[in-house]
């Protein structure tokens, strides 16, 4: 006979997997503010530095993602996502050092892309997994302040401190996604499953 618990298990298994991943998004986005605000005001390598960093950080957590919910061919809109961010940090490490001005443009359309396709993700994934109208909404507010850095570019407005706000949101963002999925798990308690393990 067909195991009728197994899709209910790996429901189980993706919320977990997600909860996860939005914890440690969140942390990290967190850190990569606190060192935007601190030690990367003194420091132009330190600045440069992040600048890099984050992209790259994007299309990892970004391919991890496609690679723990279902492959490649399921996860189209990440998959496109870890391409622009792979591209991009390539060329803010190019332009970084002579062309800095340029780069709050770049990351303006990457915003406004990157949250497009988050908002398509969530929206593919609203009925099955908890948490994502945050993802959603997330989604919707980055592709609006992508414009923003966009209609920045080239003014005086220091770059890191300016992205720094809105990785603060993201992280926001991620850190109410992980707590939905754990808070309702909790309260459901589907197939016996103790809620500090799923």
């Amino acid at each position: 006979m067909p195991d009728t618990n197994q899709p209910q298990l790996l429901l189980l298994q993706r919320a977990a997997w997600l909860r996860k991943l939005y914890f440690i998004r969140a942390a990290f986005s967190f850190a990569w503010v606190a060192l935007a605000f601190t030690v990367a005001k003194g420091s132009p390598v330190i600045a440069s530095g992040l600048l890099i960093v984050y992209p790259a950080w994007d299309a990892l957590a970004n391919w991890v993602d496609a690679r723990m919910t279902g492959g490649a061919k399921a996860n189209p809109t990440q998959v496109l996502n870890v391409w622009m961010s792979a591209l991009v940090t390539v060329a803010v490490a190019v332009s970084v050092g002579s062309h800095v001005r340029l780069i709050l443009g770049s990351f303006g359309l990457v915003a406004i892309v990157a949250g497009l396709l988050q908002l398509a993700t969530a929206i593919r994934r609203r009925k099955g997994n908890r948490g994502q109208w945050v993802m959603m909404l997330s989604g919707a507010q980055s592709a609006l302040a992508g414009g923003f850095f966009v209609a920045q570019q080239g003014s005086a407005a220091p770059v890191v401190q300016t992205f720094a706000g809105y990785a603060a949101v993201g992280a926001v963002y991620f850190l109410i996604s992980g707590l939905v999925i754990l808070f309702r798990r909790a309260k459901d308690k589907t197939g016996g499953f103790a809620p500090g393990k799923v």
